[in-house]
């Protein structure tokens, strides 16, 4: 190989590697070097040589009962400087303070592109179930938390209408069939000391459950925990702006 293609090879593995860490993003906590190949859509291979370095790195982890690929602690160790520069550890009290209370997990997500990504999850000490935990990545025009979101950035005509009501009411729900039972979320806007959009709170449970009245007694407590947040966490994580 000339050596100007050297750069260039050395550049498409990281880019590789890149890609296969972001095979991790889903809700598969642990993957098979089968099904990490698959989704990055490289060869069994090449998958296995980079998760092996990825491993060496400390950025993965691998089950030496199962084989199985995990994320590693290496790669949280990398990611807590930006979380505390964001705010993001400076809100986590806040957002578990607010599930304790009203016994729901909360979500806290912001934009990313065209969708909404959740940053952080806090789970109740009791009362948690799987109903609770809304996808990483959701649509912004089809989730809650989207919604909440798009209500205070610029957004398609087609849809002022729809977000007007948002910015009306101050809060965006979203109901959606679940594998048993009907899913219903809510999510209300955080804004930075800026007073621009940050992100979204959001709660999700059972529609049974999470119904008008338990919305209406819950709704001033998430209000008030976005304020809190809005005021810890900083303006310049303020997420990407959508472009319809």
């Amino acid at each position: 190989m000339a050596a100007a293609d050297q750069p260039r090879s050395g550049s498409q593995a990281v880019e590789r590697a890149i890609h296969l860490l972001n095979c991790f993003e889903g809700d598969d906590p642990e993957l098979s070097i089968s099904e990490l190949a698959h989704l990055a859509g490289i060869p069994v291979s090449t998958a296995h040589r980079l998760a092996q370095a990825l491993v060496r790195g400390r950025l993965l982890e691998q089950d030496q009962a199962t084989d199985r690929y995990r994320v590693g602690h290496g790669l949280a160790t990398l990611a807590a400087p930006a979380l505390t520069r964001l705010g993001i550890d400076a809100a986590a009290p806040h957002l578990y303070a607010l599930a304790a209370g009203i016994r729901i997990t909360t979500s806290l997500s912001v934009v990313d592109a065209k969708e909404a990504v959740t940053m952080l999850q806090a789970r109740p000490p009791v009362h948690f179930c799987a109903h609770q935990l809304p996808r990483l990545r959701q649509p912004l025009r089809s989730s809650a938390s989207g919604r909440a979101l798009l209500a205070h950035l610029p957004a398609a005509p087609h849809l002022a209408t729809e977000l007007d009501l948002v910015r009306r009411k101050g809060f965006a729900v979203e109901e959606f069939d679940g594998v048993d039972d009907p899913v219903r979320s809510i999510a209300v806007p955080v804004f930075g000391a800026d007073k621009q959009v940050w992100g979204a709170l959001s709660v999700q449970a059972r529609s049974a459950r999470l119904n008008d009245e338990l919305v209406r007694e819950i709704l001033p407590a998430m209000r008030q925990i976005a304020v809190r947040i809005g005021g810890v966490v900083q303006n310049s994580s303020a997420p990407g702006i959508f472009t319809a």
